[in-house]
């Protein structure tokens, strides 16, 4: 007997979820996860502190940035939650007026947690690969570690990887040193 095909998650299954979750659809699977964990919301918040005033609004750095706080990605039938994503100013002018965005960032970042860890280092990174995005960071709080990934034809090199307190030059953000430490801070 044939196995019953198996029907594509829609955005109508992703609103669904209730709000207490984050909710993305990759590859056709819609996946569910539970709001992070504290040490996984520190350093996403932590590391948005520390680009924002150079990057965005050029307070010790070159601006030219627009970095947003987990935005609503779609591609296709693809919708990715990032941790943080970031376009240049030339390849988003101005900030849309919709809940969510089909214009591919320029870097994303993805907070490592067990529970989406696999996705993020697999699906999730072939979907932005596909999908144009130059740079990509893995940050994990628990190895307390950075990996800097870059574009490169159809997938992602890895660039280098720091971690524990190393103060670190990391691209694109490279015009500033970022202090690892502050990520892991309690």
């Amino acid at each position: 007997m044939a196995e019953a095909a198996k029907r594509a998650a829609t955005y109508e299954d992703l609103c669904a979820v209730p709000d207490t979750r984050v909710a993305e659809i990759v590859n056709g699977t819609l996946y569910s996860f539970p709001r992070p964990a504290v040490r996984h919301a520190a350093a996403s918040s932590s590391l948005m502190a520390e680009l924002v005033p150079p990057f965005q609004r050029r307070r010790g750095g070159p601006g030219g940035w627009i970095i947003l706080f987990e935005p609503e990605l779609h591609f296709g039938g693809d919708v990715l939650v990032p941790d943080i994503a970031a376009w240049r100013r030339e390849t988003m002018a101005e900030w849309p007026d919709t809940a969510s965005i089909d214009l591919a960032p320029d870097w994303v970042c993805e907070i490592l947690s067990p529970s989406t860890s696999a996705l993020d280092r697999t699906e999730k990174m072939t979907i932005y690969a596909r999908e144009g995005v130059g740079r990509m960071w893995l940050i994990d709080p628990v190895l307390r570690m950075l990996e800097v990934y870059r574009l490169e034809g159809k997938g992602y090199f890895r660039v280098d990887a720091w971690r524990d307190d190393a103060v670190v030059r990391a691209e694109p953000f490279d015009a500033i040193e970022l202090e690892l430490a502050v990520l892991w801070a309690r």
